[in-house]
């Protein structure tokens, strides 16, 4: 299995004028930002922007990151309220990473049915090259209305491979790997939810990797 959740782009963006020197990583429905916020103090070269819909969650770790870097603050983060069907025009083309880490409600309905409008709205912001990660954590029972509520299919590895890769090839991305995520491989994720659910004995982790292609002239 490829490596996860270590920012797999080691190139600068060409799309955005802000010196990053390894890149561009925006994560989708941040949620509190402890995934942007961890992997930018372990990856100054990189430029990491936060985006979700509710900006409550990010009131904390916003005021955080404009301390002085002494005390926790960041010149290489910045947080954005807009949901993923409404991203800003100032986006296209820059990310040459996207993450979308336990995405829930509409977000999660998005990526699990593989909606067109979606996937081009993820695929509007990506750069040549770029990596695609999506990891969807899933309880049959527990999540069981959600799952209902958005209807959702189940998440098998037919379903994948039959249904989503080809909504997602669609939409501008090549398939990379796929699959199920083993619980010891749970730790690597720097993602609240991935500690509030690990133990979860029903709860399955479903990873896509899939990227952009570089188009040769």
């Amino acid at each position: 299995m490829a490596e996860l959740f270590d920012n797999l782009i080691d190139r600068t963006s060409s799309s955005l004028s802000h010196p990053t020197g390894e890149g561009i990583v925006i994560d989708i429905g941040t949620g509190d930002g402890l995934f942007v916020y961890q992997s930018a103090r372990q990856n100054p070269n990189k430029f990491y922007i936060g985006i979700d819909a509710n900006p409550r969650p990010l009131e904390k770790v916003s005021e955080k990151i404009h301390r002085n870097p002494a005390k926790g603050g960041l010149p290489n983060v910045l947080f954005i309220q807009a949901a993923l069907e409404d991203l800003p025009s100032e986006l296209d083309g820059v990310a040459d990473e996207v993450h979308v880490h336990f995405p829930w409600g509409s977000l999660l309905q998005a990526v699990a049915t593989g909606d067109e409008k979606a996937l081009r709205s993820l695929r509007r912001i990506c750069a040549a090259g770029a990596v695609l990660e999506i990891i969807i954590g899933l309880d049959p029972e527990r999540d069981r209305s959600e799952i209902e509520r958005l209807g959702l299919q189940p998440l098998t590895s037919a379903y994948i491979e039959e249904e989503l890769i080809p909504r997602y090839a669609a939409a501008g991305f090549e398939k990379l790997e796929g699959g199920v995520l083993a619980q010891t491989e749970w730790s690597k994720i720097k993602s609240s939810w991935a500690k509030r659910l690990k133990g979860s004995a029903g709860r399955t982790l479903v990873y896509i990797i899939a990227q952009v292609p570089v188009v040769h002239t």
